[in-house]
């Protein structure tokens, strides 16, 4: 096989792959909207039976019970899949980004077409230009990821709150201890976060 023939044959490799790496980044990002959409529907859905039994002072303790845990153990399966839905979309596009940059070599010449893929930096920061971002931590806060995990540490902190509650605790100490027990959940979801990111830099 002559050289053009292989460099022929390369191109057409790697633009299907772009084409395959590109479909697979929509649809890990439907299914994020779609598992996040049905974790906050369920959750909307709860605060409206709330709603229903609060005028039954009976049946309010009970409810929760019932729907606290539920919402907790779908808000932490969701997170979980939204943590790999993440990692599966950076990775596809730090792949696309290589191949871009490929083209750049390759085809671009003077033009600077695909000049964000050649950045320098590392794939980070390609992954970053791609999207018009610069690499920072907090960045992690504004992935849907976060904003479930967000939503599971009040769950849990509330679920901590009323159980200090029930056992007899003061007003006080059970906003506190919820309170804390919030941002230690979701300090640990962050960091759970940040943990499956170093993927990323691999």
């Amino acid at each position: 096989m002559d050289e053009d023939t292989r460099e022929q044959g390369l191109l057409t490799a790697l633009t299907t792959e772009h084409f395959v790496l590109q479909t697979s980044r929509s649809a890990t990002i439907t299914e994020s909207v779609g598992r996040a959409t049905i974790f906050l529907s369920l959750l909307s859905a709860s605060l409206i039976g709330l709603g229903f039994v609060s005028s039954s002072g009976h049946l309010i303790k009970p409810y929760l019970g019932a729907v606290l845990p539920t919402l907790v153990i779908t808000g932490l399966l969701t997170f979980g899949r939204l943590v790999q839905n993440m990692v599966e979309n950076s990775l596809s596009l730090k792949r696309i980004q290589r191949i871009r940059a490929y083209y750049h070599r390759q085809l671009a010449g003077e033009h600077d077409f695909f000049a964000d893929a050649v950045t320098g930096g590392g794939d980070v920061q390609a992954i970053s230009a791609a999207v018009g971002t610069r690499p920072a931590r907090w960045q992690l806060l504004l992935t849907t990821a976060a904003m479930v995990g967000a939503v599971n540490a009040l769950l849990i902190g509330l679920g901590a709150a009323l159980l200090t509650g029930v056992l007899g605790g003061s007003p006080a100490l059970a906003i506190a201890l919820g309170v804390a027990v919030a941002l230690v959940a979701f300090a640990a979801q962050l960091a759970y976060i940040k943990q499956a990111s170093i993927w990323l830099t691999g």
